[in-house]
């Protein structure tokens, strides 16, 4: 197939999606992909999508995609980074039996998140670990992966799962929360570690897998640096040249319910399989030189 005839299909067009889509775009890529219908609204979502060459579709747990099979007909790659709810995965709610039937589909991507592992005290976890999600948000997230998964084992179509850590990048950073005067405080939970990767990487990752699949397999990813958040926050204050928030204890810390059920899992996610199977150069293998490229 020329890379003219590849067609990717997003459902869900986010932080993570778009920078996957501009990249495939700039290889020559048709790409396509979903909003939800309100969220174009405030800021224009869907013109900006099509001023750069993007066919939207509107897609949500209530509103099917119109005329799906038509619209996945020709589809070659499909990347899922919708989220699933307490009702399930919706994409697959609505729309499995025309993805199972996806005739010229040669890999699809489903973006889940490392909160499947749950809770290690510090320890490893590798992509053959059993799960053991430690909140509600991250047991629909393990439901949802076997599901995807299913559709290999189902339909012979080729599915893969991506963990991902932490997200940051460009608007998106521990600098941007610093100087939007957001974060007030820096936690000290010692020991207490989180994984994170920039989102240009979880590109590279995609994209090496796009040009090697294996259906039904599970990646990893996060950069070669887990780190405590404070640390994090405080090199990220250096880099402003400003003095970092204070640093309040885990227990004396404002939290909202969902940022506390971050803190409920302690883990060093391992990153190799990207490195060795898919064999991913990192652009930014740890925080400072990440942040630092985002300064």
């Amino acid at each position: 197939m020329s890379h003219h005839s590849k067609h990717l299909f997003c459902f869900g067009l986010g932080f993570s999606a778009l920078t996957f889509a501009r990249r495939m775009m700039a290889l020559g890529w048709k790409v396509s992909g979903t909003i939800r219908p309100g969220s174009d609204k405030d800021h224009g979502k869907r013109e900006k999508l099509e001023k750069k060459g993007i066919n939207v579709h509107n897609f949500e747990r209530s509103l099917a995609l119109a005329d799906a099979s038509t619209v996945l007909g020709d589809v070659t790659h499909i990347l899922s980074s919708i989220p699933p709810g307490k009702e399930g995965d919706c994409v697959l709610q609505l729309h499995a039996a025309e993805i199972a039937k996806c005739k010229n589909l040669e890999w699809a991507g489903y973006l889940s998140t490392t909160g499947v592992y749950g809770n290690r005290d510090g320890g490893v976890v590798y992509e053959d670990d059993p799960l053991s999600p430690s909140s509600p948000r991250s047991e629909q997230r393990a439901q949802a992966e076997k599901e995807w998964l299913a559709l290999t084992e189902e339909h012979d179509i080729p599915i893969h799962v991506f963990r991902l850590a932490g997200i940051y990048g460009p608007g998106r950073s521990p600098l941007d929360s610093l100087k939007s005067g957001r974060v007030k405080q820096r936690i000290d939970k010692p020991g207490h570690i989180f994984s994170r990767i920039h989102v240009e990487d979880i590109a590279n990752v995609l994209e090496a897998s796009v040009n090697q699949p294996r259906a039904g397999r599970i990646y990893n990813v996060c950069d070669n640096t887990p780190e405590e958040p404070s640390k994090v926050t405080t090199y990220a204050s250096q880099l402003l040249g400003i003095d970092p928030p204070p640093l309040v204890t885990f227990d004396q810390a404002e939290m909202s319910p969902m940022a506390r059920t971050f803190w409920l899992d302690n883990k060093r996610v391992d990153n190799s399989r990207i490195i060795t199977e898919l064999g991913v150069k990192l652009d930014y293998p740890d925080y400072q030189s990440g942040l630092k490229s985002l300064l």
